[in-house]
């Protein structure tokens, strides 16, 4: 029988000390959505929206989790421009320590209980060969709307933080950071740069609820007008000594300006002086959604991993 416990923030916390074995081991293994710092990002903003539809599974070996399984099921979201779009497929998120690749197969079988009569698409990394052919084995093939230049999936980057550049902010313009501008302009900020966005004063303090989440390492960059123009979270997983950028975003106002590079390679020296030596940041990876690639490749960021997004039709319930 499928297992249906909701996902919780203790489970996160355990999903990300596997991101951290992973990570240690085989990085170019890790998931789009199971990274160190992708975890806690996508459970703090979502989990009090969208919690009641997200299902999970642990799979454990000598008292250590080996491998998870994150199903979000259909669910309504309600934007910020008072808009509202309805999921009406399945999502898994997931990842499989790869001593214990075999697992896979395991967590396909229950995404296919949990989600049976719905649409289900998976996002499992290209250097997992083994998994790719058991998820084709399953009846997974590649998501036609993921074929040229508007597909949605991503590419992880990655740099080291040796000879980073110092930081230009146009006249007028000033870093911040969360803990000084507080959680009304840190929101905004956000819901500013994605805006029709989902993204609440709610979805913000479910993100400091997190371990990870660092307040002086939530990054603004204020306008002279006192506007926060641009945004970026990073996430220091201390054992590993790598940060991560999870979100980046500028007001769209205020793009164009090299408020971002700014901001990155400010962020990146604050990685370092907090004793990260190695950085990443995911992107689209589709040829045509080249803006937020090109501004990570002008910073050193360089393709790690990438994506392969797959797809299997609903079946009824017989």
């Amino acid at each position: 029988m499928a297992n249906f416990e909701l996902v919780t923030a203790a489970d996160v916390r355990l999903m990300q000390g596997l991101a951290q074995h992973v990570t240690a081991a085989r990085p170019d293994l890790v998931n789009s959505d199971a990274s160190f710092g992708e975890l806690a990002w996508n459970w703090g903003k979502g989990h009090a929206s969208d919690g009641a539809g997200w299902r999970r599974r642990l799979w454990f070996s000598g008292g250590d989790l080996v491998a998870w399984g994150w199903v979000c099921l259909p669910h309504r979201v309600r934007r910020s421009d008072g808009s509202v779009k309805d999921v009406t497929g399945a999502y898994l998120a997931y990842q499989v320590h790869p001593d214990h690749a075999g697992l896979v197969d395991e967590v396909i079988d229950w995404y296919d209980a949990t989600a049976v009569d719905l649409e289900r698409t998976v996002l499992p990394g290209a250097a997992d060969e083994f998994a790719l052919k058991r998820w084709a084995a399953h009846g997974y093939v590649t998501d036609p709307a993921s074929l040229g230049d508007a597909g949605s999936w991503t590419q992880l980057n990655e740099r080291d933080l040796i000879d980073v550049e110092q930081p230009v902010l146009p006249d007028g313009f000033r870093f911040r950071t969360a803990d000084e501008a507080g959680p009304e302009a840190a929101v905004q900020a956000h819901v500013d740069a994605w805006a029709p966005s989902s993204y609440t004063a709610e979805s913000y303090e479910g993100v400091r609820q997190m371990v990870a989440y660092r307040g002086d390492l939530h990054l603004l960059v204020e306008a002279p007008d006192g506007t926060m123009a641009s945004s970026t979270i990073m996430w220091l997983d201390e054992v590993n000594k790598t940060a991560e950028f999870e979100p980046v975003g500028t007001h769209p106002g205020y793009r164009r300006q090299g408020l971002a590079r700014a901001m990155l390679l400010h962020g990146m020296h604050l990685a370092r002086a907090a004793g990260a030596t190695h950085m990443t940041v995911a992107c689209l990876g589709a040829p045509g959604r080249s803006q937020a690639r090109e501004l990570y490749y002008g910073v050193g960021f360089r393709k790690l991993s990438w994506d392969v997004p797959l797809i299997k039709a609903k079946t009824a319930v017989s």
